[in-house]
């Protein structure tokens, strides 16, 4: 690369002249920058030497001239509008494929309308994915926060508690004790954002019953919401003797004996469904460990 500088008759020199693949390309003209190497054109556009080689080689910023020999590249003031606009581009989440497009199709605000009417609705629509995203991340950390602290408040005795009344969505069926689990996916997957509380299961037999059980899978509810095939109502509350189980649920008969010992022992009468509170089971990440699992057997009383 040759440097070669021209005078006006009687005066300084002026002109300054970059020689570039053998032709010569006006560098400044006095004081004033007819030329920008990549250095002066990044401080002026905010945009980083390393991302203005990646927008020269994705053809979206291509130098006004280069230097076969040096690699240096060369912007005129023409270039600055456009890297203007790729920033402003990029700051609306606009990819670099997408921004190509705009560019190569686009000359003025009134036709990049299309474009960002899209993005706008790509925004929204990521928006409320996000938004669930958030309320399942809010819906794990409670749910494992309430694990710990009936862990480490629980003395695993029998107690007596009074049940509150709660708004619940529930899908009731017959079969194995084990089916629960679809009816708690159909409920999450029809009311997921709605959900609020810890699952349950309501037990309308008064015996064990291996292939026919009468059972119903229920969640509590922040709100009504009617939704086709989910029974949305409230739970009555009530008073019962409550016993928490750690352990496996192949385990919970341990508990039950316990249970309903202490209920004969004090003579209550009992009431129909009995109710199991998942307080801690298989996550939404991990199916963790079986013997951590946390179950609350609840039995109405008279």
């Amino acid at each position: 690369m040759n440097i070669s500088l021209d005078s006006p008759l009687g005066g300084d020199p002026k002109l300054v002249y970059v020689v570039l693949n053998k032709r010569r390309v006006l560098l400044r003209t006095g004081n004033n920058i007819a030329m920008l190497s990549i250095g002066e054109f990044s401080r002026i556009t905010g945009l980083s030497v390393k991302a203005l080689r990646l927008y020269h080689q994705k053809r979206l910023l291509v130098p006004t001239c280069m230097d076969e020999n040096s690699g240096y590249r060369y912007y005129d003031e023409r270039a600055i509008e456009k890297a203007h606009v790729i920033v402003r581009l990029r700051d609306m989440a606009f990819s670099l494929g997408e921004i190509g497009e705009i560019l190569r199709s686009c000359d003025d605000e009134a036709d990049v309308l299309e474009y960002l009417a899209r993005q706008k609705q790509a925004i929204q629509a990521r928006i409320r994915q996000h938004r669930n995203i958030l309320v399942s991340l809010e819906q794990i950390i409670k749910k494992e926060q309430e694990a710990r602290i009936a862990m480490e408040r629980s003395t695993f005795d029998v107690e007596r508690k009074t049940l509150e009344p709660m708004l619940i969505a529930g899908v009731r069926m017959k079969g194995k004790y084990s089916d629960c689990g679809k009816g708690f996916a159909k409920i999450g997957k029809a009311l997921g954002r709605h959900l609020c509380g810890k699952p349950l299961c309501l037990y309308y037999d008064g015996e064990y019953r291996e292939n026919d059980a009468d059972l119903e899978a229920c969640i509590p509810l922040r709100k009504q919401v009617e939704v086709e095939g989910v029974s949305v109502r409230e739970l009555p509350g009530g008073r019962c003797v409550a016993l928490v189980h750690q352990g496996p649920y192949e385990e919970l008969g341990r508990s039950y004996a316990k249970i309903l010992g202490h209920i004969k022992e004090k003579g209550y009468k009992t009431l129909l469904p009995s109710r199991e509170v998942y307080i801690k089971g298989p996550g939404m990440l991990f199916k963790g460990n079986p013997k951590n699992y946390l179950t609350e057997i609840q039995i109405l009383i008279e």
